[in-house]
């Protein structure tokens, strides 16, 4: 529903009629009436009583205008704070995550924050997996977390933002006799290179490790590292598809079958955060084709 056609419906109760709300909002009657009868339709209801000399809510008309108010008064508040999130001058966001997340959507975020706020600074702290940015979050070492969405959040608020499609990432020498997509038992017998210290690595990948990780080829918490090996040919590794068609140049990325997906999203701690923090969460919605409600923490 757009929203001016709830400022308009608003406009049309306060004035009592059609002609001094179109007078107030500086547009024509026809105009007006078109845009009630439009608001009207998509509700699938009559709004106003039209037997009279004057407008008259029906009972339909009466609840919709306790929403409309609603919807108008939140949509005050979010102009708003972001209002005081665009008037910041300095600060700093601090912004908690690890290797799974690191490249992929966390430089994507940031460098869209910075163009956004060039006066505001990022601050990324590395933890050991989910665990370890949860620990940061506690500590007060960091106020935004990205983190898997599916892992256990305790009493955070988690923000879900999206996913990233996983792919097997190969030298071109080992893939020769590869398929894509490539199914998950022809992925169980090709060595992989990938960190199993990483808890959220571990369940996302569980399908693809062989009965006692017999085709773990190497353990390697190290991306770079990582990278290098894969292109060297000594193994593959599963990756986003965004880090390895970028990180590591020259691999093969093959989709595997079926499709592997790992959510992602944001954590926080209780209570409202601060306007850097609160300038980053909204990018970060942005980033990830979200949109950005500033109402959701409250106003404690």
């Amino acid at each position: 529903m757009d929203l001016h056609l709830v400022t308009y419906f608003v406009a049309v109760v306060d004035h009592g009629g059609i002609t001094k709300a179109a007078q107030s909002l500086y547009i024509s009657q026809p105009s007006l009436s078109q845009a009630i009868r439009t608001l009207e339709r998509r509700l699938g209801v009559t709004l106003f009583d039209r037997t009279g000399r004057r407008l008259e809510l029906t009972e339909a008309g009466r609840k919709f205008e306790v929403a409309a108010r609603r919807i108008l008064a939140d949509v005050d508040r979010a102009k708003a704070k972001v209002g005081a999130v665009r008037e910041l001058r300095s600060g700093r966001v601090d912004v908690v995550t690890y290797a799974a997340f690191s490249i992929d959507p966390l430089v994507g975020m940031v460098r869209t924050f910075r163009q956004r706020f060039p006066r505001l600074a990022v601050r990324i702290v590395a933890a050991d997996g989910p665990g370890g940015v949860l620990a940061t979050l506690r500590r007060g070492e960091a106020e935004v977390g990205l983190i898997d969405a599916k892992a256990q959040h305790a009493t955070f608020t988690a923000i879900p933002l999206g996913e990233q499609e996983l792919v097997l990432a190969v030298s071109p020498q080992m893939s020769d006799d590869l398929c894509d997509p490539i199914p998950c038992s022809t992925v169980r017998t090709i060595p992989l290179i990938v960190d199993a210290s990483d808890p959220g690595a571990a369940t996302a990948f569980g399908d693809l490790v062989a009965e006692n990780g017999q085709n773990i080829a190497v353990d390697c918490s190290h991306p770079a590292a990582t990278w290098d090996l894969v292109r060297r040919g000594i193994g593959a590794t599963i990756a986003p598809r965004v880090v390895a068609e970028h990180e590591m140049p020259g691999t093969v990325c093959c989709a595997i079958d079926p499709p592997l997906r790992r959510s992602y999203g944001l954590v926080v701690r209780s209570g409202r955060p601060s306007p850097a923090a609160m300038a980053f969460i909204s990018v970060a919605k942005a980033h990830a084709g979200r949109a950005t409600d500033l109402t959701e923490f409250g106003d404690g």
